[in-house]
């Protein structure tokens, strides 16, 4: 397929993606009633208003608490656009009212409004919250594919064919040699091909290699060549993170973006924030105070008044226009007073659609967590620019996407693995790793980077006790351990497997020492892939008394919320155990390859080898603890 017939067929896909998430949307909230909304966790509901207040960049915000706190899962998290709504009148879609979560925190959850004002129904007794159907984000993939189909004789054009077409990219043949005392050299050779690239660079990071140390100077090297860069990522957190990395490098950064999606560290970068540490805000403030107090004393009046107080109201309301205007005018130098003079523009990727970005045009954009990203949504800041740098790996997590069908018809294919695939030699792939013992990373390196990784020095043989192997296989074959599915979920949970890795954790625990745990302050990461068995690892740990002490140093998650983190030790439960040896889920091996990769001194793993093996990745992986003495039977560990 030539480039415009493979964007067709990625609009189609998009299209396809968009209606099972509305679909999702619809089962969970638009077809539930409000009793099954609110035990399934895509409602709250009642709560009540605990206070008001005004934020950062003059915005409304609520802090509401639920009434009837209950500890099931919810959908509600930072970022989340959401509806707080009246059942007062029984009709609550005529009462209502858009925000965006700020964060939850356990039974309270603090809310930005998308108004000027409350309404007077959010002082009732029966107030709820559902989370909403985020429309916009399709909207901009969608105009962003059909601006990109359409163009000819311009850089958006010409990018397409790079990426799609038969354009061959090209390199700078000007360059000054390159070198940088923080990288080494792996991390030197891909600065030198970013800055040498005239269209586009790939920046390869495996687990634990310093991708955001070296995109950090790339951008960091950029800026000084071309002033201002333009910095996106798929989600919050990853724009957020380099945000933060990019100011400790000194350079001005600012984050565009919706306040309540930012982090704390992040919130001083904000448009909004910067408006308000501006020199001429005092001036705006005033100017919206005076106009606000014009409109109130217009309609003050009733409906029965002369031709005098007509006459006086519509001056007031004419005075008003004009301090309205005024104070837009002010608002817009200010905005682009700060857009002109900031050297890195930050923010996701459906945010460089942000109105305040209209228009603007940049020399490099920069795309990291591109292997997670949606095509569609990496179109949007290239409109854009003149040059592209992706950085991420696509051996990791895939983009999270609702439709099967969409996914194998080729929406989780990445434009980051499209390009890399298609330019190698734009690509660098950074070799040394940070993080692990050289046998935690031995089979992933093998299966997944071809043994190129290296283990640094300061890892390769870190144990985290002398008589402590690095890798633990424990196989339930045999143990009669199954698998069961939530009827109304469909995650999977395996009871007995979760036990026995609470047993082998709290054993390991027992023979370090809870003292000296909690001195050295090792961190443990218990990581499975389904949420089910999440929650039930959480009752097993909860009731521990050996782990009780350490729970500020453990966490319990899927793999997905472990991307880009660490811990000391890792325990992984792969739940899968059945006659038919269906892995399911498990099939995505990218998933599993960053659930081993989070360890740094101690990888332990549980699973059943009978199911386990029906799949070549699993069979290999079992063939290489067998060899490298890893291996165990769950018999062997003392009940």
């Amino acid at each position: 397929m030539n480039a415009h017939e493979q964007l067709l067929k990625t609009f189609e896909l998009i299209k396809l993606e968009r209606q099972a998430d509305l679909e999702q949307y619809r089962q969970k909230v638009l077809l539930r009633s409000l009793s099954q909304r609110t035990k399934e966790g895509t409602t709250w509901y009642p709560v009540t208003l605990k206070r008001d207040y005004i934020g950062t960049g003059e915005r409304l915000i609520i802090e509401i608490e639920r009434t009837n706190y209950l500890e099931q899962p919810h959908s509600f998290q930072s970022g989340k656009a959401v509806t707080v709504f009246s059942n007062a009148s029984g009709k609550p879609e005529k009462q209502h009212v858009n925000g965006v979560v700020n964060y939850v925190r356990d039974n309270a959850m603090v809310i930005t409004l998308n108004v000027d004002d409350l309404p007077e129904w959010i002082y009732d007794s029966l107030l709820g919250v559902d989370v909403m159907f985020d429309e916009m984000s399709y909207r901009e993939m969608e105009f962003a594919l059909k601006e990109v189909m359409k163009a000819e004789d311009n850089r958006v054009a010409e990018l397409r064919e790079i990426f799609l077409g038969n354009r061959t990219a090209s390199f700078r043949s000007d360059l000054q040699p390159v070198t940088c005392n923080v990288l080494n050299q792996r991390q030197e050779d891909a600065l030198r091909k970013v800055i040498s690239s005239e269209d586009i660079a790939f920046i390869h990071g495996p687990p634990g290699t310093g991708k955001t140390t070296t995109l950090v100077q790339a951008i960091a090297w950029t800026v000084k060549e071309e002033r201002q860069v333009l910095v996106t990522a798929p989600s919050n957190a990853a724009v957020d993170l380099l945000a933060d990395k990019l100011s400790e490098q000194g350079l001005n950064v600012l984050r565009i973006g919706h306040p309540a999606r930012v982090t704390e560290q992040s919130l001083s970068k904000t448009l909004d924030a910067r408006i308000a540490m501006h020199p001429n805000f005092q001036e705006l403030r005033s100017l919206r105070r005076k106009m606000e107090q014009l409109r109130s004393s217009a309609f003050k009046y009733k409906r029965e008044y002369g031709y005098r107080e007509k006459e006086q109201r519509r001056s007031l309301i004419q005075e008003s226009k004009a301090l309205k205007a005024d104070a837009d005018m002010l608002e817009f130098y200010i905005t682009n007073d700060l857009l002109q003079n900031s050297e890195v523009i930050c923010c996701t990727l459906v945010g460089s659609s942000h109105p305040v970005l209209r228009g603007r045009r940049y020399k490099t954009v920069f795309i990291d967590e591109a292997a997670q990203a949606l095509e569609p949504a990496c179109w949007i800041p290239i409109l854009r620019t003149q040059r592209v740098v992706l950085a991420g790996d696509h051996q990791q997590l895939p983009p999270t996407i609702k439709s099967n069908d969409a996914a194998r018809a080729g929406l989780a294919t990445t434009l980051f693995q499209k390009g890399i695939e298609k330019h190698p030699e734009f690509s660098s792939m950074l070799e040394i790793q940070y993080r692990m013992h050289q046998d935690i990373m031995k089979f992933s390196s093998g299966y997944f980077y071809k043994n190129q990784l290296i283990a640094h020095d300061s890892v390769k043989t870190t144990l985290l006790r002398s008589d402590q192997p690095p890798v633990e296989f424990i196989d339930t074959a045999g143990c009669g351990y199954a698998e069961v599915q939530d009827p109304e979920t469909l995650s999977r949970s395996n009871q007995e497997e979760a036990q026995l890795l609470i047993q082998r954790v709290e054993q390991l625990i027992e023979a370090l020492g809870i003292n000296e745990w909690l001195d050295e302050k090792i961190t443990l990461g218990i990581i499975t892939p389904y949420s089910a068995q999440v929650d039930y690892l959480h009752k097993l740990a909860e009731a521990s008394a050996i782990l009780e002490p350490l729970h500020h140093l453990i966490t319990i998650n899927t793999v997905d919320a472990f991307q880009g983190q660490e811990r000391d030790v890792i325990a992984i439960s792969f739940v899968r155990s059945n006659n038919t040896r269906d892995v399911g889920f498990l099939s995505d091996i990218r998933r599993t390859n960053v659930a081993m990769t989070r360890a740094r001194k101690k990888l332990i793993m549980i699973g059943d080898s009978a199911t386990l093996g029906s799949h070549p990745f699993y069979l290999e992986l079992i063939d290489f603890v067998q060899q490298e003495g890893f291996y165990k039977s769950a018999f062997e560990i003392s009940i």
